[in-house]
């Protein structure tokens, strides 16, 4: 694109060509910033969404300093400009042209970055499925970093092969002394596809580890517990992990609540008393409605489960000790049993046989009476003694 404007300035002198690069680039920018952006801003505030808004403000600074510095670019590439100054044509070069396109990539990698940022946290503030999304902003932040380096290193004539052989042993060797890290930067962008959870969700692990989502990084995910303590899990983990998420894909869930009553319980009655009990909880919900399910013949009673729904699973706790207490108070009330095991323990004297005195071989007996009496001789025994 720069090579065809330069037929533009043919023969002029150095001066005039400088003058006119000068007022085009002055007349772009110019232009740019109060008749393109000036419509494009009032395009967009016409829209309800505000992620036009947020290209918009990250990318005119980019703009208007791409339409100024052009200009320097082109005006160090016209044959009559570089033959009447007093540098040589690699230093005019070296000092303006380069610099100038530097700069202009340096701004839209910013820009670049900027906006895909600003997009994802307006994404998390919006509370949508895509919570997940700060491991995209950090891998694209570093896809633009690495971007923009080649670009710079192209522009300046180094040559990136020799760097490219050295960074890919380097990246072996760095693969093995942090593969942990690399494991979990992995982990996490697999998580996030796989959309496993996103912040606010209440995950518990295999090994019991449960909390709720509150921070989601490059290298670990941060929970916090019912202990109001924060547990911070490599990714990797989580990736090999089992991970049950109990907010999703509705939060409400369900509450199981297991009683026995006694046998000989009219069960009809029990049953609407119980499900009286919970429609009382302010906590539980009204659908699904609550309902007790009778899940088997017990060895002392008739076991029962009541079955009702909260809406979050950081109630389920608390619900529980509600209606236990509620339920406990209640069939005590009603005078409606709550059995628990039962055990008889029966105390016999065993007594031996005349014919069994003189046998040396018959199992020895304990005989608490004749102990007694023993105890006793020898009480009177040392009685008779000390006198």
């Amino acid at each position: 694109m720069v090579t065809a404007l330069l037929p533009l300035f043919e023969g002029l002198t150095a001066t005039q060509a400088t003058v006119a690069v000068l007022v085009i680039s002055v007349v772009a920018a110019v232009g740019m910033e109060f008749v393109v952006l000036r419509f494009a801003r009032r395009f967009v505030s016409r829209t309800e969404t505000e992620y036009d808004d947020i290209v918009f403000s990250s990318l005119r600074a980019p703009l208007v300093v791409t339409a100024a510095l052009v200009g320097v670019y082109v005006l160090t590439q016209i044959p009559a400009v570089r033959s009447s100054v007093l540098l040589d044509p690699q230093a005019l070069d070296d000092l303006f042209g380069r610099p100038s396109l530097s700069i202009i990539v340096i701004v839209w990698a910013y820009a670049a970055n900027t906006v895909v940022n600003r997009v994802v946290a307006a994404v998390n503030e919006e509370g949508a499925r895509f919570d997940f999304a700060p491991v995209f902003s950090n891998v694209w932040t570093l896809a633009v970093l690495v971007g923009s380096v080649g670009t710079l290193l192209w522009l300046w004539g180094i040559q990136i092969t020799p760097l490219l052989g050295a960074a890919g042993v380097a990246g072996i060797a760095v693969g093995f002394a942090a593969k942990d890290t690399v494991a979990n930067f992995f982990g996490g962008i697999a998580l996030y596809f796989d959309d496993t959870y996103k912040i606010g969700d209440y995950i518990v692990l295999d090994d019991g580890t449960a909390g709720t989502v509150v921070k989601v990084g490059v290298r670990s995910t941060t929970l916090l517990t019912r202990d109001e303590v924060l547990v911070t899990v490599p990714n990797a983990t989580l990736n090999a992990a089992k991970v049950t998420n109990e907010s999703a894909p509705q939060r409400r869930r369900r509450v199981r609540i297991p009683i026995g009553v006694a046998y000989g319980t009219d069960i009809d009655a029990f049953e609407e008393l119980a499900v009286d009990v919970a429609l009382s909880e302010p906590m539980v919900l009204d659908s699904p409605k609550p309902r007790g399910r009778f899940r088997s013949f017990g060895d002392s009673a008739l076991q029962y489960e009541l079955l009702c729904w909260v809406n979050g699973p950081t109630r389920r706790r608390r619900v529980q000790h509600e209606l236990n207490r509620a339920l406990y108070n209640a069939l005590n009330a009603a005078e409606i049993e709550i059995p628990y095991p039962k055990r008889d323990v029966a105390v016999t004297r065993a007594t031996v046989s005349t014919a069994a005195i003189g046998d040396d071989n018959a199992p020895e007996v304990f005989d608490s009476d004749r102990a007694a009496d023993d105890g006793a001789n020898t009480d009177r025994s040392k009685a008779g003694d000390a006198a």
